[in-house]
């Protein structure tokens, strides 16, 4: 194929072990844990909601690395949201919860950075989140684990420091909804694709960071995710 402009490379994770996982899209789940729910100004097992993120939102943070991200442009309140990422290798529509295991290849530790007064300027108007959320390197994420190593993740703990500093803490077992009930809801509205991530919620605690700050999160079984706001 002969393209009239360089296509750009294309978005990569790191696997423990060696190689790479290709990025085809990413999307997120929305209030998934029950403390930031109450804490965003919501309460009870709402039904989950999702927004998308760009594939070049990526930001690749190997294990044992620190990585750098931009302090974001039109933002004076840049979020840090810390969350467990599930890998798709296996594609399929309308997957059942109690198949989804099947479909998952691996875990890694995310954060999905927001704009976070845009974002809340975009809900007073109705409008889409897309500028709080889906900007350049507003998906940093660290070497992805295998589920043939992991096993199914059910619990354990997530973390995230700034500076040191425990700023978010919880547990896989309180997401509202599950791994695999987040997989069948997806696969409802869209055909899962090999390549897929999903970033599955954050717990409470979430806040601020400036340039200069430091920002480790963490997740029983799944090492370390250490980024510089730069």
């Amino acid at each position: 194929m002969s393209y009239v402009i360089p296509p750009a490379a294309p978005a990569a994770v790191p696997v423990a072990g060696g190689g790479e996982f290709p990025v085809h899209r990413i999307y997120c789940v929305g209030r998934n844990y029950a403390d930031h729910a109450v804490e965003m100004g919501f309460t009870g097992r709402e039904p989950p909601f999702f927004f998308m993120k760009p594939a070049d939102a990526i930001v690749a943070v190997p294990e044992g690395t620190t990585g750098s991200i931009d302090y974001p442009s039109l933002t004076a309140n840049l979020h840090h949201e810390i969350e467990l990422v599930v890998a798709i290798g296996k594609g399929g529509r309308n997957i059942a919860a109690a198949d989804a295991a099947s479909h998952i290849w691996g875990y890694a530790v995310g954060l999905d950075m927001t704009r976070r007064d845009l974002q809340n300027e975009m809900k007073k108007q109705g409008r889409p989140w897309c500028i709080g959320k889906a900007f350049e390197q507003s998906a940093p994420i660290g070497t992805l684990v295998p589920l043939a190593q992991t096993g199914e993740l059910l619990q354990g703990a997530i973390t995230l420091a700034v500076n040191g500093q425990v700023k978010q803490r919880g547990d896989l077992r309180e997401l509202i909804w599950s791994v695999n009930e987040t997989i069948e809801q997806l696969s409802a509205a869209w055909a899962l694709q090999p390549g897929d991530l999903i970033f599955t919620g954050t717990p409470a605690g979430v806040g601020a960071v400036v340039r200069g700050d430091v920002m480790q999160g963490a997740i029983a079984g799944l090492g370390t995710l250490k980024v510089a706001v730069a």
